[in-house]
């Protein structure tokens, strides 16, 4: 059948593939999310009446995997790092205990405050043995009530003395307990900034946690300021820049756009499900919506491909060759489209091959 509407078939059909082709297939794989359709409705017949429709211009960026928060463990105590209890990848959870300092003097105070604290009840058993004769001497009335007093004043004062040791003893046990380093949160150990054996002062970081919150951290031109805002949907790509699986695309959002360009760009913070499974600092390829544009989609099962050229049949015309752009699914996502380059117009009806 001859070809009424048959636009010439330029070199480009073979030409341009290879050139093109890997980006076609990387738009076409991710703008399955962001597009939204608004016309192309089919008629009853089998027949679809091509109008022009609104969909997202979307650019490819890389992100960085970055977490929300990456605080440090750090040394309370001064001393020597006695072990490491952790290594860098490992999942921790809040209160763990990374490392241990240890100070050879505080052992020493404590056994020095046993000891205080063994001599001070000995001498309150030789008080107390003294104020109980004396009590009794009080009440057959060969003491008088200034030597009861004393007696009584001695012990209070014993025992204050035993509860001020103790105390200072609890204090130095307490410093023995702060040379355990724990985790500040739930997350992954980021790095280890000690190793066992090195002397610390307090203060001193021993390891970072990366939290278990993590975000996408992106960053885009200038003139794409104005399309960022928080809410927009994002798609994000497979681990290890993988762009080439269709089932690798995961759905994110934009929850924070900060108000500083940073050399030039505008950084935004992007959420999405599964990246807490990636390394800190790992790219991934996302895709973003940078305006929108208009331009003609079809059914996909309405465009017949041979020889490696592309055509759709026109009602009652016959075969017309097109080319073809990004594959996307409708609205609902059940049936997948595609967008039409050239070779047709607006208002053309198109029927099922």
């Amino acid at each position: 059948m001859p070809l009424r509407r048959a636009l010439p078939v330029e070199p480009t059909a073979r030409s341009i593939a290879p050139r093109t082709g890997r980006r076609r297939g990387l738009l076409a794989g991710f703008a399955a999310s962001l597009v939204l359709l608004t016309g192309a409705a089919i008629a009853a017949e089998g027949t679809t009446t091509v109008h022009p429709v609104r969909v997202d211009d979307t650019k490819e960026v890389l992100a960085t995997i970055e977490s929300v928060r990456a605080p440090q463990a750090r040394a309370r105590i001064g001393g020597t790092v006695e072990s490491l209890a952790v290594a860098e990848g490992d999942r921790v959870k809040k209160g763990d205990v990374l490392a241990t300092v240890v100070d050879p003097k505080l052992k020493l105070q404590l056994v020095a405050f046993d000891a205080r604290i063994a001599a001070l009840e000995a001498k309150l058993a030789l008080v107390q043995t003294d104020l109980d004769r004396v009590r009794q001497l009080r009440a057959s009335g060969s003491a008088p009530q200034s030597r009861l007093d004393d007696a009584e004043t001695q012990l209070t004062v014993t025992q204050a003395e035993i509860a001020a040791a103790k105390a200072d003893k609890a204090s130095v046990q307490e410093q023995v307990v702060e040379g355990r380093v724990v985790a500040p949160d739930d997350g992954r150990i980021l790095k280890i900034q000690a190793v066992a054996g090195q002397v610390i002062m307090p203060g001193e970081p021993v390891a970072t946690v990366a939290t278990a919150s993590y975000i996408l951290k992106l960053r885009l031109p200038e003139r794409h300021a104005r399309f960022m805002h928080e809410g927009d949907r994002v798609l994000v790509a497979g681990r290890g820049l993988d762009v080439g699986k269709k089932e690798a695309l995961g759905e994110g959002r934009i929850v924070r756009v900060y108000p500083e360009l940073d050399q030039g760009r505008v950084v935004a913070d992007a959420e999405a499900p599964g990246i807490g499974d990636y390394f800190v600092g790992e790219r991934v390829r996302v895709l973003v919506a940078t305006g929108t544009r208009e331009t003609l989609v079809l059914p996909e099962d309405q465009v017949i491909r041979r020889h490696g050229l592309t055509f759709v049949r026109l009602a009652g015309r016959g075969e017309v060759p097109v080319q073809t752009g990004s594959r996307m699914p409708d609205k609902a996502g059940e049936k997948p489209w595609v967008e039409i380059l050239s070779g047709l117009s607006a208002g053309d009806e198109v029927a099922r091959p």
